[in-house]
């Protein structure tokens, strides 16, 4: 399997699909009797009029949840191509994300996450160019205006926003004009939902958007850890992945491993900013999936020995699949 997508042919793209559809099988047979979408924040629902009148039938949430999910491995996958992450083209990034996105049964419903992870891999794409370009104050406006934007759909999606300045101290000597770039982005989209809000008599409502900021960092945490035995083939290949960059790491060229840097940011921002919901669901991780899949991609293209590098992605795939069903 892992061979097979480590070449560039688009007959991969089929054996993608039918992956993705194989991994959706517990949903399927888990559907709930109704689906609620809720795909912004509360207070941003309630501008829009008869939104919380929408729904959708299980069925159709599990398929536009699984057209959705390939068309962001594709996404994920051409950029980590165009930045020549791996060393050459392959599928490996597009089959990792949708391994990764079809981790846990949360993961596999239209949810904030999901949508929010459409602005992630466009960060990512925008984020690596910053290293080559001379000029890049317009590329940091609309880095802050993704970030504004993803937070009117789920609001921790804002702890991205610092990895704007974290991009810049590894890519970037100092220029104070593009930290203030990102910043003058965010705030423009702020600005305007305020006056929309101001329109409708609702400041209230805007200011409540900035309550989850005043959340503190939980000391305890009720966790069922059965539910996360899943997790365990996963940390074993970012294990094998710690020691095949440490292998590698010199060898790579300085832009490659910048951006593993960055992505290392980028998986811990999305990890940590669960503490911002109340009661934190488990779709919150689907934003850890792309720096995980770029990271799973890179071991799984140069692992040596291929009957181990294909048992541990078998044992992978058939673990999600026992969990989903059992």
């Amino acid at each position: 399997m892992i061979n097979l997508f480590r070449k560039f042919t688009p007959a991969n793209l089929a054996f993608l699909i039918a992956i993705a559809v194989i991994l959706c099988i517990g949903a399927f047979i888990h559907l709930p009797r109704a689906f609620h979408p809720l795909l912004f924040e509360p207070s941003i629902s309630s501008l829009l009029d008869n939104f919380d009148d929408f729904t959708l039938t299980p069925k159709s949430n599990v398929i536009i949840t699984l057209v959705i999910t390939i068309g962001q491995a594709l996404f994920l996958n051409r950029i980590v191509d165009n930045h020549n992450l791996l060393g050459k083209p392959t599928f490996l990034p597009a089959l990792m994300y949708v391994t990764t996105a079809s981790l846990l049964l949360p993961f596999l419903a239209l949810t904030p996450t999901l949508i929010c992870n459409f602005f992630l891999i466009w960060m990512i794409d925008k984020l690596l160019k910053t290293y080559h370009r001379k000029e890049v104050k317009s590329t940091l406006f609309d880095l802050g205006m993704l970030v504004a934007v993803g937070t009117l759909f789920y609001f921790p999606f804002i702890v991205m926003f610092p990895l704007l300045w974290i991009a810049l101290i590894i890519f970037r000597p100092f220029d104070w004009r593009e930290w203030v770039a990102g910043l003058l982005g965010f705030v423009v989209i702020y600005f305007l939902l305020g006056i929309i809000y101001l329109w409708n008599d609702q400041l209230a409502a805007y200011y409540a958007i900035w309550k989850p900021l005043t959340h503190a960092f939980p000391t305890s945490f009720n966790i069922d850890l059965y539910d996360y035995w899943v997790l365990l083939p996963l940390a074993l290949v970012l294990i094998l992945f710690l020691n095949t960059l440490r292998e590698n790491f010199y060898k790579s060229i300085v832009h490659v491993r910048k951006s593993f840097q960055l992505l290392f940011f980028m998986f811990l921002f999305g990890a940590a900013s669960f503490y911002l919901k109340a009661d934190t669901p488990d779709f919150h991780f689907l934003l850890c999936a792309p720096p995980i899949s770029i990271y799973m991609a890179y071991y799984f293209n140069f692992a040596k020995l291929r009957w181990f590098y294909e048992g541990v992605y078998t044992i992978l795939l058939l673990t999600i699949l026992y969990f989903q069903l059992f």
